[in-house]
């Protein structure tokens, strides 16, 4: 499964999680520009097989609108350290996995800690 981490995360995010998610990317890497809209975003995502990892709502509501794909992982209330967020999708990792064969459009990951 490919990840595409928006640009309210860390680029980090894809070097740290590159042996648990090959190939995946971060939006800056696509040459998408730090304000693309969130439509271009998801068609580009829709288009090259990507679930979008982001701490954006307005994902979720795409979502709810256009069904998938592609897919959504939003870390709710995101707000912290990058390492935080590894931590979380790591922890996470066989929900985020079991998306991509599920009927859900939308995984949403809070932090409990």
């Amino acid at each position: 499964m490919k990840l595409l981490f928006d640009a309210n995360l860390s680029p980090k995010l894809v070097s740290r999680l590159a042996k648990l998610f090959p190939g995946s990317v971060h939006v800056f890497d696509t040459g998408l520009a730090q304000f693309t809209s969130d439509e271009t975003i998801w068609e580009y995502a829709r288009n090259n097989g990507f679930v979008i990892v982001t701490a954006d709502s307005d994902f979720v509501e795409l979502a709810d609108q256009r069904g998938a794909p592609p897919k959504v992982v939003r870390l709710e209330n995101c707000n912290y350290r990058t390492a935080l967020v590894e931590d979380l999708l790591r922890r996470n990792a066989v929900r985020i996995a079991e998306l991509e064969h599920s009927a859900r459009t939308v995984l949403i990951i809070r932090n409990t800690a």
